[in-house]
This record gives structure tokens, C-alpha cells and sequence, in this order.
């Protein structure tokens, strides 16, 4: 079984990589998307979203992590992707499931559901692009409006030479609403003969069972439920496996919650700090009543300061430094 971390923009981006990673459980990750329009992108923007490609292409806990582009030009996304591959990642990953209004509205994400042809061109012309040692990989819903269309767009992924389909389990017009329809997967499936990752709703050891069992998938892409309870993978390992549950208690994220801040610190502007992790905790709020209480302490606390000066209460005493350049590329980089 082979557990990956999902791509999640605003959310799941190097910085929780890094610690979730370091929890561990997962075998890989896929990075946020990068967005391709009518330009070649320099190498600064590939590093500022993939920081691990300084690392062979691994987070500091060693775990791959595969960049994921997003665009509708195929010619862009090529030299994009020729570009990417020149620093060394873990393969390429093509987004066909984004349901932002702005990304759908200029052709990208999962607009392109409504188009097999088109994501055949596109994909045929990233694998052309990039070493043929190199993964292409790709993640789609099961549709736009409704799943129709979605053997021809999995059939059109494998032709165009995807090595893997992740499929999220819901339609563009479903947006993240439950529940995920893993029952649709089966068809999928047996319509290609590339490996597919079932994904969507994984909230706990039990969904994934659930989901395995309904969609036939042996490997899993875990998103929200995996930050929300960073131990998951490892629940998830321990019932596939029939053994006791096996869970990361409260006390052991001290150590993870106080990088996570450090991190947060040193790559975010000041107006952008205490809104990360009063996001990380909102989510943890779904497994550890302890965050429930810290959340409720720190919602209305801006100040970066004073919610260090909480944290080193609660947590201990750590140190928050202002670096003159990203702490994690730096470590990565050196």
C-alpha cells in the first residue's frame, strides 16, 4: 500500500510537508500546484513551491515529493515541465482537478474534464518533454457537471502516457462537499491498466478502509484528514494490517506545532503568520480537543509575539528567529 500526501493549495504546501513528513506514514508527496500560463517560468518559482528540489527532490525526513503543474497550453506546459525536470524532482504530476472559479474560468484544472482530447494533448506533450526515466503522473475528479466523461478522461491520461491516475472522488460541482463517491472507481479501473489512487473524505482509519473496499484501490491520497490528524497514516497502516490503532497523541505534536511556528516565522510575511497556524488548528480542532482550546486562545491574537509568548507556556521554551532568507531552503540548500 502506498499512501500519499495530497496537493493542497494555501494549505498543504512545503512548510507541512516538512512536518507531516517528519510525523511520518506517508511514501509520498505531491506539491501544490504551480500555475503554467503563455510564459516559462525561472527556476526561483519551481524552488519557491518545491524548496526539497535542493534536496533531491525529498523532504529533510527523506520522503519524495513530486511537483504538480497546472495550465491548458500544452506547448507552455511542455517547456515548463522540460524546465522543471532540469532541476531534478520526483516526476510530474498534471492537475485536471482544481475547482477554483479562477483557474476553471481561463481553461485550467478541472474545466478540462469536459475535454478528453485535450487532456490527451497535453499530457502527450508533457511526456514528450521530460526524460522518459521521468514519472508523469496525473489528478482528476470524476468530472465537471457530472462523472459522464470520466472513463474517456482516465483513457485519455493513459494515452497521452500518464504512469498513475489519482482520481478524487467527486465532480467539480461537488466541490468538497461529502461524501466522496468511491463506488464510481471500479469503473475507472477497469477501463485502464495504469495504477489508480483513490482520493477524497479520508478522515480516518476507517474511511479508508471503506474507501479501499468501495473504489478497489489498494493505494490512497490522503488531503484534510491527514492535517487534521497527522498520525493517520500511520492508523491507516495499523487496520490495513489488522493491528492495534496506532495514534500520535496531543503531547507529541508539541515538538512539530513548535517548527511548524518557527517555520510559519521565518518564510511568511508578519500579516501572514498567525493565520497559518490558526488554520492548522482549526483543523486540528476534528481529533484533539487540545486544539480545540488552543484555537479558541489564539483566533483573535495577531501579534506574532504574543502568540509566541503562548506557545513557549504551553509548549516550552523555544526561540523564533527572523532569518535573512527561507529557514527550510537554507537548510535544504546547505
Amino acid at each position: 500500500m502506498q499512501l500519499l500526501l495530497a496537493p493542497m493549495e494555501g494549505l498543504l504546501d512545503f512548510v507541512l510537508r516538512d512536518i507531516l513528513t517528519r510525523v511520518g506514514g506517508a511514501d509520498r508527496c505531491v506539491s501544490e500546484f504551480i500555475r503554467v500560463t503563455g510564459r516559462l517560468l525561472p527556476d526561483r518559482v519551481f524552488y519557491r513551491f518545491i524548496p526539497e528540489l535542493h534536496n533531491g527532490s525529498r523532504t529533510l525526513a527523506g520522503v519524495p515529493v513530486r511537483p504538480q503543474l497546472l495550465g491548458s497550453d500544452p506547448a507552455s506546459m511542455a517547456a515548463n515541465a522540460a524546465r522543471l525536470a532540469e532541476l531534478g524532482p520526483f516526476g510530474v504530476d498534471l492537475n485536471f482537478g482544481c475547482p477554483a472559479k479562477v483557474v476553471n474560468k481561463h481553461g485550467g484544472g478541472a474545466s478540462l474534464l469536459k475535454e478528453p482530447d485535450r487532456i490527451f494533448r497535453l499530457v502527450e506533450a508533457v511526456r514528450r518533454a521530460v526524460p522518459a526515466h521521468m514519472p508523469v503522473s496525473t489528478k482528476m475528479r470524476l468530472g465537471y457537471d457530472d462523472a459522464s466523461l470520466s472513463i474517456a478522461c482516465a483513457q485519455a491520461m493513459q494515452a497521452g502516457g500518464s504512469s498513475e491516475i489519482v482520481v478524487h472522488a467527486r465532480t467539480k460541482v461537488d466541490g468538497y462537499r461529502p461524501p466522496a463517491y468511491w463506488e464510481r472507481i471500479p469503473e475507472i479501473r477497469a477501463a485502464v491498466h495504469v495504477p489508480i489512487i483513490a482520493n477524497g473524505e479520508i478522515w480516518t482509519a476507517a474511511d479508508a478502509l471503506r474507501c479501499r473496499a468501495e473504489s478497489g484501490c489498494a493505494d490512497l491520497m490522503l488531503g484534510r484528514g491527514i492535517v487534521a490528524d497527522p498520525g493517520l497514516a500511520w492508523s491507516v497502516r495499523a487496520a490495513v494490517q489488522g493491528e492495534p490503532a496506532q495514534t500520535v497523541e496531543w503531547r507529541d505534536l508539541h515538538p512539530h506545532l513548535i517548527r511548524f511556528w518557527q517555520m510559519v516565522c521565518a518564510d511568511l510575511t508578519p500579516g501572514q503568520r498567525a493565520g497559518r497556524l490558526k488554520q492548522w488548528l482549526n483543523l486540528l480542532r476534528r481529533r484533539y480537543p487540545e486544539a480545540e482550546a488552543a484555537f479558541a486562545h489564539v483566533r483573535t491574537i495577531r501579534d506574532q509575539r504574543e502568540i509566541t509568548a503562548w506557545l513557549r507556556n504551553e509548549l516550552g521554551h523555544f526561540e523564533v528567529s527572523e532569518p535573512s532568507a527561507h529557514e527550510v531552503q537554507w537548510q535544504l540548500a546547505h
